[in-house]
Formats: structure tokens, sequence, C-alpha cells
């Protein structure tokens, strides 16, 4: 399940401190099976249940960066949108992730420099209204000038 707002671009030019976006996505089994996958990360507290109840999280955890992901997802698609370029990301991770949990990834535009193109944004992702991550991006923002 995916929910979020219509995609495409916010330039530079419009874009306002304290704008946000968000997409909200639950979790499946199916995505932690791919991004292991992909990133080669078979830890088994994400993937052998049993190994994982007897760890500190008393069960399977997705991957923290799976977690992220859906912050550039916001970045990538929403704000900014298309045509961003990533340039720093900074993540604390507060809390797990589940298979099922409905992660709500957001991100805040908290200063802009309009001379460098450069958006600094706070990113969070909640479940259940409690924070599971932290941080801030900077990224290179799109403008009409480069069209």
């Amino acid at each position: 399940m995916l929910d979020n707002l219509p995609r495409g671009t916010i330039c530079i030019e419009d874009i306002e401190i304290g704008m946000t976006r968000h997409l909200r996505k639950t979790v499946t089994d199916h995505d932690i099976e791919l991004f292991a996958e992909i990133s080669t990360d078979h830890n088994p507290v994400h993937l052998d249940e049993d190994y994982a109840r007897d760890t500190i999280f008393a069960g399977r955890i997705a991957h923290g960066m799976l977690t992220a992901g859906l912050i550039s997802a916001v970045i990538g698609e929403q704000l900014p949108g298309h045509g961003t370029v990533y340039l720093g990301q900074s993540l604390k991770f507060l809390g797990p992730v589940r298979p099922g949990d409905t992660v709500t990834a957001e991100v805040e535009v908290t200063a802009i420099d309009h001379s460098k193109r450069r958006v600094t944004m706070e990113t969070r992702c909640m479940v259940d209204g409690k924070r599971v991550l932290a941080g801030e991006a900077v990224v290179l923002a799109p403008s009409r000038k480069f069209d």
C-alpha cells in the first residue's frame, strides 16, 4: 500500500521554508526480502523470525536503509521532485520498523540557498505517530532557468 501526494517537480524558485511532503507505505515481507536481495544484506534479524525473536527487537525488523529509502522517494518524487540531486543525508534510527507497519516518511524545508540551488530539509519517518527515523537532507533543486 502506498499513499502519497502527486508526483512531479517543485523548482527552487517556488520552494518555501516550511513546505512539507510525505508518503505512506506499509512495509511487507516481500519488501524486506527484495531489499535483502538488492542490498545483499541478509542479516537474519530481517529474515529469520526464530533468530530475530532472541534479539533486542524480539522479532523481525525491516532494514533501516529500506525505511530511509522512503525519504529518498519523497525527495525524488515530490519535494523538490524530478531532477533533484541528493547531496547529503544524516540519519538517526530511533526505533524498529516491523513487517506490516505503515511508515509515514516526511520532509520539511528548513533552509534555502537560492544562489547555489541548495535546499536543506528535516527528514523523518513515523510509525503510529512515533518517530522511528530522524535526519537532515541537503539537495540540489531543479530550476526553471536550466530547462
